[in-house]
């Protein structure tokens, strides 16, 4: 029965989350037309950061928790490790490859062409910040030396101060797609309009994916222990899926309108986000050491960018063919670890 229950639970928070997502994405788009913020700054910051956070307080949660509760503090790390460099794999990987099915979907429904029109100096930005601060980031992993590894958090933690005011003073001709967006929810509750009321829908749905999230550690620590898998492993694979992938549902929500830039930039901008501030919470708190599982993780990561990155700079656009082919690296991965669990 108690399985029964947390799996229930862990499907109910899945619902939630994605019902939140819709809540966010309609406050996000207001948020950009009420301070005028071009549409690269909306998705890769306003959206990929107020998205992320649940994937930042997972981690955050896992291993503080630990210390505050006086549980397992390796497990605690061993969750908030797997967290931590399962967001950047999974969206580099699997909410691409979702981003690509639902971009075929919605042009065979005739909702949309199947050619896509993400903005190119946007998504080149993204993709360039995340190589340069992930590789930094898994370099720290291999130093020894505790104030060498300090300097590389703290860097990580400028790095993505740099990253969102290069965004942010993007021009809004370089940087934006005229598109229309739909009415705020909560005008139609509240019957006003003002920026206050923007604000109050994006931190309801912010405040209720963190605490969907907090739910969810405790969801891996239960099945780790129920079926003896190692938590890190367990994190790398279904930590992202809870917190991460349903939040991508923005990007689904944005594509079925048309708005890649939107869509796209929500997933990269998140990539990069996931790159420089949980991975400096991950050198601060954790031994941050890798093992196989973790490296394998890695290499797929790189894979994966690499094709995207590569694809951007030759044909100076996105294709679904592209995005979709990022999702066999996440096939591969789970093959690898549903192996390893047998």
């Amino acid at each position: 029965m108690d399985v029964i229950f947390h799996g229930a639970l862990t499907v109910l928070n899945l619902l939630l989350i994605v019902g939140c997502c819709v809540v966010f994405t309609n406050a996000v788009e207001h948020l950009g037309k009420i301070y005028n913020l071009n549409e690269g700054a909306v998705g890769s910051i306003l959206a990929a950061v107020g998205t992320a956070l649940p994937e930042t307080i997972v981690p955050l949660v896992a291993i503080l928790g630990a210390y505050i509760a006086h549980t397992d503090i390796h497990v605690g790390k061993e969750i908030g490790i797997g967290a931590i460099l399962g967001a950047p794999f999974l969206l580099s990987t699997l909410a691409m490859f979702v981003t690509g099915v639902a971009v075929i979907i919605f042009a065979k429904m005739k909702k949309r062409e199947r050619t896509m029109n993400a903005n190119y100096v946007v998504m080149f930005r993204d993709l360039k910040f995340f190589l340069f601060s992930y590789t930094l980031a898994i370099a720290a992993g291999f130093i020894h030396h505790p104030i060498i590894k300090y300097a590389c958090a703290a860097g990580l933690l400028i790095y993505y101060l740099i990253y969102v005011f290069k965004t942010l003073n993007c021009s809004h001709s370089d940087c934006s797609e005229s598109s229309e967006i739909d009415e705020l929810l909560l005008e139609r509750v509240l019957k006003k309009y003002n920026a206050f009321i923007v604000w109050l829908q994006v931190i309801i749905s912010i405040a209720a994916l963190i605490y969907f999230a907090h739910i969810f550690v405790g969801q891996i620590r239960f099945f780790a222990s129920l079926f003896s898998i190692n938590p890190l492993v367990l994190s790398l694979i279904l930590a992202p899926i809870a917190t991460e992938l349903p939040e991508k549902f923005n990007s689904v929500l944005w594509v079925s309108h048309s708005k890649d830039t939107l869509a796209l930039g929500n997933i990269t901008g998140a990539m990069v986000f996931q790159s420089c501030i949980p991975t400096a919470i991950g050198i601060l708190l954790t031994p941050w050491v890798f093992g196989t599982e973790s490296l394998i993780n890695i290499v797929l990561v790189y894979c994966s960018t690499v094709i995207l990155f590569i694809n951007l700079y030759r044909d100076k656009a996105f294709s679904p063919h592209i995005l979709i082919t990022c999702g066999a690296f996440y096939l591969i991965y789970l093959v690898y670890i549903l192996k390893q669990i047998i």
